[in-house]
């Protein structure tokens, strides 16, 4: 899913004129210095070229970007069954921008927020997390293993140590699961942006070996879960975690994506929800079009 962009050659039309501009000079210049007798009658009527046929450049506009309506915009044109959201952040400027509002049940996503949450305890402890720890972290995010995620979810004390580590996050519309249910955990993309930010920044409550340690694991999913956000980047080097799951009540699909990226040469958070999708392919194509569209948005008026 990595690409290149290949920047078009571009004619420049003031320096073609500056140039004839030049030649039509020195061929005066040739003339004149010649005595009268010499010189040829074909050019006796040539006339100097006068600097001011040279046209002003025109002013550039000024800039008037606006990163939150471009986002608004371009995820607006995205066709999608159901409900949608998407939120940016470029790491670079701090600029964020986001699209859509409301409450999305996390799916499979929560794994992140569950292993966040557990090396947040750890660290609070002066723990490390044990081998058998790392090896179910790792079957939870690489895999998304489900097995591994009710292991940790119980770990970190359920609904109310999820919670309880969110706060510390500042994740402030997110509520845990409960009943062991961490798939239901409620959530915004705004939320799992700060999320993202915990991970990935260098303000966070994490340390900055743990959160290399979390970045490890979600740069090495398996390669059936290579999709989402991952369709926004273009240097091959982005790290996820995508969440599935059918409605039970209505056999419709939740389809969410949160994760880091490199487009135009930025580094870019970017988390998509949908819930609403007639099948677990249509979700993956809405998100996978609003992470691009997004991205794409908010990388044109921060370059522009």
């Amino acid at each position: 899913m990595a690409g290149t962009h290949r920047t078009p050659q571009r004619r420049h039309p003031v320096r073609t004129l500056a140039a004839a501009l030049v030649l039509a000079l020195a061929a005066v210049a040739l003339y004149l210095s010649q005595a009268p007798s010499s010189r040829p009658a074909a050019v006796a009527n040539v006339q100097p070229v006068a600097a001011s046929a040279s046209p002003s450049p025109t002013p550039s506009p000024t800039p008037t970007a606006d990163p939150a309506a471009a986002v608004r915009t371009a995820a607006a044109g995205v066709a999608a069954q159901g409900g949608v959201s998407v939120a940016v952040l470029d790491t670079a400027s701090g600029v964020s921008a986001s699209y859509g509002t409301g409450s999305f049940v996390t799916a499979s996503i929560a794994k992140a927020d569950i292993l966040a949450a557990l090396l947040w305890q750890r660290q609070q402890a002066g723990r490390e997390l044990t081998s058998s720890e790392q090896a179910t972290a790792a079957l939870m995010i690489e895999q998304s293993d489900n097995d591994a995620a009710d292991t940790l979810y119980t770990a970190v004390g359920g609904a109310a140590g999820l919670d309880a580590a969110n706060q510390a996050f500042g994740l402030t519309a997110t509520t845990a699961g409960a009943d062991g249910h961490w798939g239901l955990t409620e959530t915004t993309a705004t939320d799992q942006l700060r999320l993202l930010q915990v991970v990935f920044g260098t303000d966070s409550a994490l340390d900055a070996g743990r959160r290399t340690y979390l970045q490890g694991l979600m740069g090495q999913v398996a390669a059936d879960q290579d999709w989402g956000v991952s369709a926004a980047d273009q240097d091959g080097a982005y790290t996820l975690k995508n969440g599935w799951l059918p409605r039970s009540a209505t056999g419709l699909w939740v389809v969410n994506s949160i994760g880091r990226v490199t487009h135009d040469g930025r580094d870019l958070l970017v988390a998509v929800l949908s819930d609403g999708s007639a099948d677990e392919q249509s979700g993956i194509d809405t998100v996978e079009s609003l992470a691009e569209a997004a991205t794409g948005a908010l990388a044109i008026e921060l370059t522009g």
